[in-house]
């Protein structure tokens, strides 16, 4: 059994049904929304976002889980999914997860539309069923990642981003919706209890984690989810290169950054940035950040009662560590 089957194993029947209910949720009387909410419906991804809602709602009530649960998951979704349409538009990006963006079938104006469409759904599910203090952890989480990309894009001019800079870019861009799935499965069940921060700061370990990881497969060969040196092609800062960039002589340091700003679509000489990184010990230094992101999650993990869940949450730890793509 694949590992993400075993981890959704304990959540089965509820992300079945959670299925049905997001669809509904998109629902409108305008036909070409309901075509195009019927396409986005179809190509969905791993489904992490509600299995970390439900996982952890589940965790923490004890195995019983209620209609806000499914609302938050929802929710999250819908407006996550509104983010990552607009983001297409934004990147102009003809793909997602290896079918056609929105915007590639039904251009730009429609598919920035559609994310607001999404967006007000999402709100609506919240303020109709006065679900405050979840639309809450949302709105804050979409917050924080509009924030984390603008200050990307403010710092990644300069490739000379610190060490805490970098941090404070993951954990808004990447950390705090995996944060959000978390708390908000933990408020669903249990509102205003010291499990809601526990479990966000346990979503934002993991989100930390999961982004490192990513920057590590830019320097492998093993990759499939993405062809190596690309974040380098794209001058992102990934924390092996940071790491060598604050650890190497002058002369040095003024051949990376060269080499990243004006030489990242030379094969010959990405392929020599990549092998640079790896003997200063980028590689090695972002694997044990990662690892203690890793551990600090499963500490906060043991300290709830055995259950499926809690296993399955584990393994999601994990996975997120070991995974290939």
């Amino acid at each position: 059994m694949k590992i993400t089957e075993q981890i959704k194993q304990p959540i089965a029947a509820e992300m079945e049904l959670f299925e049905k209910k997001f669809y509904e949720a998109m629902s409108s009387k305008v036909a070409l929304l309901n075509r195009i909410t019927f396409y986005i419906v179809k190509r969905k991804g791993k489904q992490m976002r509600p299995m970390f809602v439900f996982l952890t709602a589940k965790m923490i009530s004890g195995g019983t889980i209620n209609e806000r649960s499914y609302r938050g998951a929802s929710v999250i979704e819908l407006i996550h999914t509104a983010t990552l349409v607009h983001d297409d538009v934004v990147d102009d990006s003809n793909r997602r997860r290896g079918f056609f963006s929105l915007n590639a079938l039904w251009k730009n104006k429609i598919a920035v539309l559609v994310g607001d469409f999404l967006l007000s759904k999402g709100l609506l599910l919240s303020i109709d069923h006065g679900d405050f203090d979840l639309l809450r952890i949302i709105s804050v989480a979409v917050r924080e990642m509009s924030e984390g990309e603008l200050l990307q894009i403010e710092k990644a001019r300069r490739l000379d981003i610190t060490e805490d800079v970098y941090y404070e870019i993951i954990r808004q861009k990447t950390a705090t919706l995996i944060a959000a799935c978390c708390s908000l499965g933990a408020a669903s069940v249990n509102p205003d209890s010291e499990d809601v921060e526990k479990m966000r700061r346990f979503g934002e370990l993991i989100g930390m984690a999961f982004q490192i990881k990513d920057d590590l497969f830019d320097y492998t060969e093993d990759s499939i989810g993405k062809p190596t040196g690309i974040d380098i092609k794209e001058q992102k800062m990934t924390l092996p290169l940071i790491y060598t960039l604050n650890n190497c002589t002058k002369q040095e340091k003024k051949w990376l950054i060269n080499s990243v700003k004006n030489h990242n679509k030379d094969k010959k000489r990405v392929k020599e940035v990549i092998a640079f990184v790896q003997n200063k010990g980028g590689l090695t230094y972002a694997e044990k950040r990662m690892g203690e992101y890793q551990q600090e999650a499963l500490e906060i993990l043991s300290t709830y009662p055995a259950s499926p869940y809690k296993d399955a949450l584990a393994l999601m730890v994990n996975y997120v560590i070991e995974r290939k793509i």
